[in-house]
């Protein structure tokens, strides 16, 4: 399927790793442009020579002020047809565990620069009547997870500002949309395994063995799989789907929102 994005210019945040990779290569094969984010440099240089005329690359923290400072002077004035808004996540730890340090470390790496980000860019889509915004958030906005109260809690701050901006400008051509992935075979996924075995004392092995025969569909996704609708999201093709929360995984929650 032709989605329609050769040429466009995508920023694509976590772009070496996971979901941000599978999103990166994606587009690629679309003929797109992309300007990647991550902290590794050695891997965005690898992801750079697979399309050296398709990838620019700014390595840092994608959190910090200082990378949006360095990403607003790159897109400059060029038009910005889209962003995966995508990174880390917070440590797993139940609610006692925490300390109002970590909250607050989990407020400036879930929530304030994707505001910031935001700000920065959904102006300049709107110049241009076309944008699509892509955040990657996780299936514990709409069924918490265990061991991950500062995910499960800082996550749904990102919908509700998703929710509300996406309702303010719905007629401006630009759109809003949060995957929420659940059980992927992905390096994020093996701290909440971790975690598990270290309150149980259950091999790790064990722990995710169990954790997979609880996903109806019987497996762990693929970030290719994740990718393939992240495409369709981010392309001209999804222009009546604005303010939605998708969770891909496996029929794992069982909310009927």
């Amino acid at each position: 399927m032709d989605l329609h994005i050769k040429n466009h210019l995508f920023i694509i945040g976590g772009a070496t790793s996971g979901f941000g990779k599978a999103i990166a290569e994606g587009l690629l094969n679309e003929g797109a442009n992309i300007i990647a984010i991550a902290r590794g440099e050695e891997k965005l240089k690898a992801l750079q020579s697979t399309a050296p005329a398709q990838v620019e690359m700014i390595a840092g923290d994608i959190s910090d002020s200082d990378i949006l400072s360095q990403l607003t002077e790159l897109v400059g004035d060029r038009q910005l047809h889209g962003m995966v808004i995508n990174a880390g996540g917070p440590p797993a730890k139940t609610v006692l565990e925490t300390t109002l340090e970590d909250w607050d470390a989990a407020y400036k790496n879930i929530l304030r620069w994707k505001v910031a980000i935001t700000q920065t860019f959904v102006p300049k889509m709107m110049e241009h009547k076309y944008g699509r915004l892509l955040y990657i958030e996780s299936s514990s906005v709409k069924q918490p997870l265990e061991n991950l109260v500062l995910s499960n809690s800082l996550r749904v701050a990102v919908v509700g500002m998703v929710k509300t901006l996406s309702q303010e400008i719905a007629k401006s051509g630009v759109t809003l949309n949060i995957l929420g992935p659940g059980s992927h075979n992905t390096p994020a996924i093996d701290r909440i395994y971790k975690k598990k075995s270290e309150q149980t004392g259950e091999a790790f092995e064990d722990v995710k063995q169990k954790a997979i025969t609880q996903i109806p569909v019987g497996a762990l996704g693929e970030a290719p799989d994740f990718a393939s609708l992240a495409l369709w999201l981010l392309s001209p093709m999804s222009r009546y789907v604005t303010g939605e929360t998708i969770t891909v995984d496996g029929g794992a929650v069982k909310s009927m929102l």
